[in-house]
């Protein structure tokens, strides 16, 4: 089986994250894409963060009875920040079965000679890139490059975040069911 990971902080997943995933898992030789839960990831700062367990339950439940597509919580049985060699590896210790790749966008994608280890992620996996504009690929730092040109919306975690702070409606830009949960639970008010 060969498995798709979109590693992120999902803090909290959106309409344009489920796209990606999607338009991936339908586009592509992969079986399933996989949403990586990260605790906490080293180039982010974790003061806005839901706590993770509440982040992997709104993943679970924007994607309930997608068959492609499976929230993990691989990086929180791991040491804090998470380094994506790191889940690769334990990972590949649990399922040696799948052969698993790297779903990303071209803006992280350019940053990959900044990332631990990442000489090895080039030599042993393959990426499956996503254009963002103004991201083209310069460098391919000697991966296997499988670029897509998947669709792109303009939302960000960040701006929903304080959306919910502003009290300003976010329908439409989470599943519904997420704006339930989100509401239910008084999330990202403060």
């Amino acid at each position: 089986m060969k498995v798709g990971l979109y590693f992120g902080s999902f803090n909290p997943i959106h309409v344009g994250h489920l796209i990606i995933a999607n338009h991936v898992v339908n586009n592509t030789s992969l079986d399933q894409v996989w949403f990586v839960v990260s605790p906490q990831n080293p180039f982010k700062i974790s003061v806005s963060l839901l706590n993770e367990y509440h982040r992997l339950h709104m993943v679970s439940i924007a994607i309930d009875g997608e068959t492609k597509l499976k929230a993990s919580s691989a990086e929180f049985k791991l040491p804090k920040p998470s380094y994506t060699i790191d889940t690769l590896t334990y990972l590949n210790e649990k399922h040696p079965e799948i052969e698993f790749s790297i779903v990303m966008g071209s803006d992280g994608f350019r940053n990959l000679n900044k990332w631990k280890n990442f000489e090895t992620l080039v030599k042993n996996y393959s990426f499956y890139i996503y254009i963002r504009p103004g991201f083209e690929i310069a460098e391919n730092y000697g991966a296997n490059l499988n670029i897509l040109k998947a669709p792109l919306l303009d939302i960000s975690s960040t701006e929903i975040r304080k959306m919910i702070a502003e009290k300003k409606s976010i329908r439409f830009l989470v599943p519904d069911i997420v704006k339930e949960e989100i509401e239910r639970n008084s999330y990202y008010r403060i």
